[in-house]
């Protein structure tokens, strides 16, 4: 049974012990929901509870979501639709050609941006988004969705985030039905 105590975090823990309570968390939450919608909300709230237990830069954490693929995209020009997420509104679509998600999408790998004024064509949805990490969800080669976090502070992801989130993308990845 679904209980919001699964986003209850101990202060004091690590960065991987409260990654891996958000692994621990999803498999329970997910299990017999296969809903996308539903998995990717309590995902997303997951992960928030997560980064604000955490002490800096992990805290500075000011949006954590998804974007899925725009099944309405024309082939010719693929775009992701804004998903379920916690922070401020967000762009509601974003073209594979641009931006970080843009490019985790096009590219089917993760972007790890410590200073997103320094990466190209970076679309700027919030001002106070400092760093980004972008994680694409693939399933049988296609990205059916991606995971989007950013930081008010400059190298605000490390290589700790990198292996978790992609796990995690992996695991939503196999445990939702996509459209």
């Amino acid at each position: 049974m679904v209980h919001a105590d699964a986003s209850n975090f101990t202060e004091g823990i690590t960065k991987e012990e409260a990654y891996q309570q958000v692994l621990d968390q999803v498999e329970g939450l997910f299990y017999d929901q296969r809903n996308w919608v539903c998995n990717l909300s309590n995902a997303s709230a997951l992960l928030w509870h997560a980064y604000k237990s955490l002490p800096s830069p992990s805290n500075k954490v000011n949006w954590a979501g998804f974007y899925t693929f725009d099944q309405n995209s024309k082939p010719n020009k693929p775009q992701l639709i804004l998903g379920p997420f916690q922070g401020k509104v967000a762009c509601q679509t974003i073209a594979f050609s641009r931006g970080v998600c843009g490019a985790a999408a096009a590219t089917q790998q993760t972007q790890l941006v410590p200073d997103v004024e320094a990466f190209p064509g970076h679309i700027a949805c919030d001002g106070d988004s400092k760093s980004e990490i972008v994680v694409p969800i693939v399933v049988d080669g296609k990205v059916v969705a991606i995971i989007d976090v950013d930081c008010t502070v400059t190298n605000g992801f490390d290589d700790v985030d990198k292996a978790y989130l992609e796990k995690l993308a992996e695991f939503i990845g196999q445990s939702s039905d996509w459209p």
